[in-house]
Order: C-alpha cells, then structure tokens, then sequence
C-alpha cells in the first residue's frame, strides 16, 4: 500500500524528530503511561486468543505485550519507520491509515485507537476513523481510544520550568483556547481532548458504556519535573510507584480526569 494521507509535519515529527520505540521506556512518565495503559486495557480486554487491530500502534509498544500475552494482533501504522521497528514484535503489520481500514466487517475482537484521534485535527476524520473501527468490529467487540486532555500542555511545560516565560505562555494559551496544537515547534500536529469531549465523540460513533479513564493521574507531572530538572532516574522510585498510586485511587473522581496527560476511551459496538 502507498503512504496514507498525513500532514507533513506529522510524518516529519515520527521519521526525523524522535524514536517513537523509546517513548514508554526511557522516562518515569513515559512508562507511567505504559503501566496504567497495560492495566487498564488487561481490566476490559477478552480472554486471549482474540483478534485485536492495534490501529496507529506505531513500533509496537502494546503489539509486543499483547502477543506475550498470547493474542493474534495486527497492527496498522501509517508511518513507514514504525512499520518497520513492528516487524519484531510477532504481530502482522501493515501501512495503513486510521480513516480507510482494510480489515473485513465485524471481523475483530478488539480494537486498539492509541494513537490516531489525536492526530486527526478535524472532527469529521475522527468520526470517520471511528466509524471504521465500529465496521470492523465484532458485535459486543472492545474499543479502546486514547486522547491527549485538553490541559496536558500546561502541566508539562510548568514541569519543564519554563511556563514563567511570556513567549510560552502565549503559545500554551492558545493551545489551551483552541485545543490545538499547530505542530510548528516541539510536538506535532495534534487535537486535545477533554474527558467528555472524548465520551461524546466514541458515544457518537454508536460504542455503548462509553466510559473514559485519566491514563497517568494528577501526579504524572511530578515525575517529569523531577526528571527534567535534575537529571536523574525515576523511573524505579518511590516518586513513581506513589504516582503509580495517585493514578488509580482517582479513578473514581472524574473531576481528575483533567490531571492526567492522556485519556482513555473504553466501550463496545452493541452485540
């Protein structure tokens, strides 16, 4: 398949930029996110083996665990780095785009979006993106979608130490008014959900029991100060694991979803 339609600056940002493999693994934040993504999908995801379509899946962080765990996956990215960094991971993989899926109808167990909603700037590409997860899912098949929440912006750059500044100021601001980020500078083109905005979007798409979690917690950003600022190493810390903690005791408050830096969209195409 040829490379699917992407906005340059994305396919930029992932070729060029930064090693998308090292993400969820090389700082506390990062794999705080990769724990509680684990666990929240171990918590709804069907017994192995099931099919799962890991869709925008990227080098194949979660591909890799869910395989161990004995599910068939197959992943679609559109990138052709990320591709080839998958092949390893003993799923299928293909170069594909979230908006045109190639998998026949209702011909999946689950479905894994971690990636391609907040990609999609436009409204009418994440309506279609999900239209084409319901299509290929089984009756009663699992969604799980994931956002970057609206605020995440403000909480990382404080943790950098930079926020004081006015040039910054001004451009998490208008992130902040316009949920959007351009992709000019640091991180790429991408559309920042709130919690329920996220609900709404999945509930729309026809998914029943929309229910959204707040991924790392409202102490997430603690890990990324006291990495960035001193240097050190906190991913096997007590600073994580209390964290680690922070994150699932504010599960049941969903005012805190607006603390975490990315959110999931858990529901299931009606059986």
């Amino acid at each position: 398949m040829t490379s699917p339609e992407l906005a340059p600056e994305i396919t930029r940002f992932y070729s060029e930029t930064i090693d998308e493999a090292d993400r969820l693994t090389t700082t506390a934040d990062g794999r705080l996110e990769m724990v509680r993504t684990q666990e929240l999908l171990r918590r709804h995801l069907p017994q192995p083996p099931a099919r799962v379509l890991d869709v925008g899946g990227g080098p194949g962080a979660h591909a890799r665990w869910l395989v161990k765990d004995d599910y068939t996956v197959h992943l679609v990215d559109p990138i052709p780095r990320h591709i080839e960094q998958a092949k390893d991971t003993g799923a299928t993989v293909e170069l594909g785009d979230a908006r045109r899926l190639t998998g026949e109808d209702a011909s999946y167990d689950v479905v894994l979006l971690l990636g391609p909603l907040y990609h999609l700037i436009e409204r009418a590409d994440r309506d279609r993106a999900l239209a084409e997860v319901y299509r290929v899912l089984k009756p009663g098949g699992l969604l799980a979608a994931a956002g970057i929440n609206r605020y995440s912006s403000l909480f990382e750059h404080a943790a950098f130490a930079h926020l004081h500044k006015e040039a910054v100021q001004v451009s998490i601001g208008g992130i902040l008014r316009s949920q959007i980020h351009d992709g000019k500078k640091a991180f790429t083109a991408a559309y920042f959900h709130s919690g329920e905005q996220l609900r709404n979007e999945v509930a729309a798409a026809g998914f029943e029991g929309a229910e959204v979690f707040g991924i790392e917690g409202p102490a997430w950003s603690m890990l990324a100060a006291a990495e960035r600022n001193t240097g050190g190493d906190f991913r096997d810390s007590a600073l994580f694991e209390s964290a680690l903690t922070a994150a699932r005791m504010a599960e049941p408050y969903p005012e805190l979803l607006a603390a975490s830096s990315h959110l999931l969209a858990i529901g299931r195409r009606p059986a």
